[in-house]
């Protein structure tokens, strides 16, 4: 016996086997079908009897397994199904040759047969059979199951009566040797006569009939049978079958001890009336018969209550024993090169019944021992399931990296040099299997949280693993992502050659197949989240800017109407309910403007060791339509904080929420979002956009002075009483039509002492041109007339002399300020009393945001002051606080169609 049972459990020591086999040519999805139906009769009720029968299908069976029947009976094919088809008469009887040559295979073990045929109709498919039954279609073949249990029934008999001529003991009869296959060579010429061969017979035969007496459902029996067996081989030294006699009574304990089965499997095995109390009864020397109920069973699955009286008990394992027994087993077992299959059988019976006791180091030392256990040449394809059978139990106790150890190992093996076509599917589905055992997951989401579980130089090894298997798959989007996984994931822990290898084939890879953000699904439904490039560059803040000061909206609220009742109510709280989220989106107290560029501040730095380049950078937002302007960035290698403006304009009007960037970084598409980045500061990220507002662009004719705050200023030096025009024009440099003009003078004095008059204009040639298109001009004409009233002389002279400033170069004496009147506080002097510092031109328009244009002209001029005694000063130029009066012209304008 060659290839190993892996999914071999203690329970399955009391079932029987049954073969189902295709006979001739039947559709593979159609015979699944029907050998599905039929496994679901796993165990049948006797008539007549309280005994449960347990059945083990299998659709293949090697023969050369069958030969180690009599050395444990539930190797042995004592059933076989065949299923058929069979379209008209003339085929029938080559289809009954082929079934009768199908069972001629399992003849020397086989209790009884049935055979399923399918599509027969007519007269042979009228005939009453009992080992045959005709069906018209796959379809049409309601009573399957029904006929398996007739079947199951007929097996029970057969095996009912070899278990009574077997254990009935014939005096005079002698008994015959059971061997396996390899032994029978080594018992040709012995003393069949002498003690030792008999007692080696006896002990035998014993042995075997515990296996049937399991099988038929009688546990007590099968365990008085097995003790005596063990006294038998164990006097003669019969290692071989000594060990097979343990592990018969370990399974019977098992059996008793876990009626809900050791292999994980669904429908739990349960015992009958008879059999609970057959297994209960339990004879101790010198004591009545006590009765133990095997559901009395703690949360590990052992009887708690009733241990001790079973450990006491004459036949049946205590759970300890049963592991102490299963070690004595496997180390006879061992002992035999021909019984590798048995023994690495046993190890794995054993690891699912400790892992149910919760016993995981002692389970890993019976794992440890089947790794090693030499079963000749295997093939690639015995070898990759010993792999993969061995990381499930790994997995079973709880030994999660061990058994992505095994595990990655299968995958190898399925692209082994000696396979002439690998399997790089099976390798690539086997290596994804392995990533929960590294601590690794697939989803970038669970790497942000700043904490890395697990051995990194691992991880990259098993991603790298990954990469070039799907590679060889022939699906480099799938490469693509892995590998901007791992330049993602594991950025902090390659080194600076590593991080150029990476890249580089990353750049190789998205020539062919450039790399997105769409969810990638593998054929057996995974879904690859994606993976944006949060750290190439890295960023640390975003600052939404305001607009340019001569572009920023004002509000105004002469023509707000303000109305004070539909202010919010203000409530204190002392307690402060927010969190991040609600920071990082909160609204700023700017505004931003329909169809101007607006600017977002990033603060990056480069983490890479040469030059990054950042190829279409853009903003990502919501809300409104943006038109985002991508950018291009080159950071120099390992950069500091680096500061990069990414723009776009707004296309409609509301609030808008800047969520992120997106990059194209080595042939990768990103969308980073903010909500992914904890370590971003930002002051918020939603900004109010208000409808589009006329741009006008101003010029004059007099000389530029100075900027000052986006705002023209001009300079004229006039005398008192002088007059000159001033020519401003208006050109609309924007997209909207402008239809309304207003302006409004205002006259400003350091010292707020001397007022008057100066500006003049008529807006009714100007306002006959509007509404003036984008690209149109206008003209307005300003009259500057100096009108100063210099009537109480004395307080503006106190004034200059408070301000150290000399009159015909000589200082103030200090009896001249005795002389002088105190000066009145904020008392205007105007020739006009009661006339406000403002002359408007106002017009009345719904809209309340504005863009104000100022044109300031700062106004000199001559004049004579009469001093306290009468003389005149002449030709006297102030240079300072009241003299400079700055006449700031501001013009309006709105769309009132907005």
């Amino acid at each position: 016996m060659s290839v190993p049972d892996y999914m071999q459990s203690a329970e399955d020591h009391q079932t029987v086997l049954v073969v189902v086999q295709p006979v001739g040519i039947v559709p593979e999805d159609q015979f699944f079908k029907i050998y599905k139906r039929i496994a679901t009769v796993s165990q049948v009720s006797i008539r007549d009897s309280q005994r449960l029968l347990y059945i083990r299908y299998r659709h293949h069976y090697l023969p050369e397994n069958n030969e180690w029947g009599d050395f444990q009976t539930h190797r042995k094919v004592v059933g076989l199904i065949a299923i058929t088809t069979c379209g008209s008469a003339k085929e029938w009887s080559q289809t009954a040759e082929r079934f009768h040559g199908q069972k001629e295979v399992y003849s020397s073990t086989l209790y009884d047969s049935r055979l399923l045929v399918f599509g027969l109709q007519g007269e042979i498919a009228e005939q009453q059979r009992t080992d045959v039954a005709f069906y018209p279609s796959f379809e049409d073949c309601s009573d399957v199951e029904k006929r398996v249990e007739d079947f199951v029934e007929s097996i029970f008999i057969v095996l009912e009566s070899k278990r009574l001529d077997r254990a009935t003991d014939k005096s005079g009869d002698k008994i015959p040797l059971l061997c396996v296959p390899f032994e029978k060579k080594d018992f040709v010429g012995l003393d069949t006569d002498s003690r030792h061969y008999k007692k080696r017979c006896q002990g035998r035969m014993r042995k075997h009939v515990g296996d049937l007496c399991l099988q038929a459902g009688m546990l007590q029996d099968a365990l008085v049978h097995y003790h005596m067996s063990v006294e038998l081989l164990r006097g003669v030294n019969d290692f071989l079958w000594l060990g097979a006699a343990l592990e018969g009574l370990c399974s019977a304990s098992v059996i008793f001890h876990y009626p809900g089965g050791t292999a994980g499997k669904a429908p739990g095995r349960k015992l009958s009336m008879s059999q609970a109390a057959d297994a209960g009864k339990r004879h101790r020397p010198g004591a009545q018969e006590v009765l133990i109920d095997p559901g009395a069973l703690t949360a590990n699955g052992i009887s708690a209550d009733t241990s001790t009286e079973i450990g006491r008990a004459k036949n049946c394992l205590s759970p300890e024993d049963i592991i102490e027994k299963y070690k004595e087993a496997i180390s006879y077992y061992g002992k035999y090169k021909n019984a590798g299959v048995i023994e690495l059988e046993a190890c794995v019976k054993a690891v699912r019944v400790l892992a149910i006791q919760k016993r995981a180091r002692e389970a890993s030392d019976f794992l440890q021992n089947a790794v090693y256990i030499n079963l000749g040449q295997l093939s690639e394809e015995e070898k990759i399931q010993r792999y993969s059978i061995l990381s499930e139990l790994y997995e079973l106790i709880g030994f999660h990296r061990k058994s992505a150890f095994f595990k990655r190992v299968a995958a190898m093996q399925c692209v082994a040099p000696t396979i002439p076509e690998p399997g790089w599917r099976a390798c690539y589905k086997l290596l994804l299997e392995t990533l929960p055992g590294y601590s690794l997951s697939l989803d970038p989401k669970d790497f942000s949280k700043g904490t890395h579980r697990g051995w990194a130089a691992v991880q990259m090894r098993l991603l790298h693993e990954l990469v070039y298997a799907s590679r060889r798959m022939g699906n480099p989007g799938l490469s693509v992502r892995h590998l901007s996984f791992l330049l993602q994931t594991m950025l902090d822990f390659l080194s600076d050659q590593e991080k150029k290898e990476v890249t580089q084939s990353l750049e190789n890879y998205t020539s062919k197949c450039p790399g997105g953000m769409e969810v990638i699904t593998l054929p057996d439904g995974l879904k690859l989240p994606p993976v944006p490039f949060t750290k190439l560059p890295i960023v640390r803040s975003v600052k939404l800017l305001n607009l340019p000061v001569s572009l920023r909206p004002h509000k105004v609220k002469e023509l707000l109407g303000h109305n004070m009742s539909t202010a919010s109510p203000f409530i204190y709280s002392p307690i402060i309910m927010h969190n991040r989220g609600e920071e990082r989106c909160k609204k700023i107290d700017f505004q931003w403007v329909q169809g101007d560029v607006c600017e977002v501040q990033l603060m990056v730095y480069n983490p890479m060791p040469y030059e990054l380049r950042v190829e279409n950078m853009g903003l990502l937002t919501s809300g409104v339509e943006f038109e985002s302007l991508p950018a291009a960035l080159s950071l120099p290698a390992e950069s500091g904080l680096y500061p990069v403006t990414l723009v776009g304009a707004p296309r409609t009007a509301g609030n808008i929420t800047v969520n992120g960037y997106h990059t194209s970084v080595f042939g990768v598409t990103s969308d980073c979002l903010l909500e992914g980045l904890p370590a971003v500061k930002t002051t918020g990220c939603l900004v109010e956009v208000i409808p589009s507002l006329p741009r006008l662009q101003l010029s004059t004719s007099l000389p530029r002075y100075k900027t000052l705050n986006s705002h023209l200023t001009v300079s004229v030096q006039l005398f008192n009483g002088e007059t000159q025009q001033l020519t401003i024009t208006l050109e609309n440099i924007g997209s909207e039509d402008i239809e309304t003009l207003e302006l409004t003078s205002k006259i400003v004095s350091t010292k707020e002492k001397v007022f008057g008059n100066f500006l003049s204009w008529e807006l009714d040639e100007p306002l006959s041109h509007l509404p003036l298109k984008p690209g149109q001009a206008v003209t307005l004409t300003v009259n500057i007339k100096v009108k100063l009233d210099f009537s109480g002389q004395e307080s503006l002279l106190q004034d200059l002399n408070d301000d150290g400033i000399s009159v015909t170069g000589l200082p103030i004496s200090s009896p001249l300020r005795q002389v002088l009147k105190p000066r009145p506080e904020n008392k205007p002097v105007s020739s006009e009393p009661g006339k406000a510092e403002y002359s408007h031109i106002k017009v009345k328009a719904k809209d309340s945001a504005l863009r104000m244009y100022t044109v300031s002209v700062e106004l000199r001029q001559s004049c004579s002051i009469k001093l306290a005694h009468g003389k005149l000063g002449k030709g006297i130029f102030l240079e300072k606080g009241g003299n400079c009066l700055h006449v700031v012209v501001v013009v309006f304008f709105l769309n009132l169609k907005l």
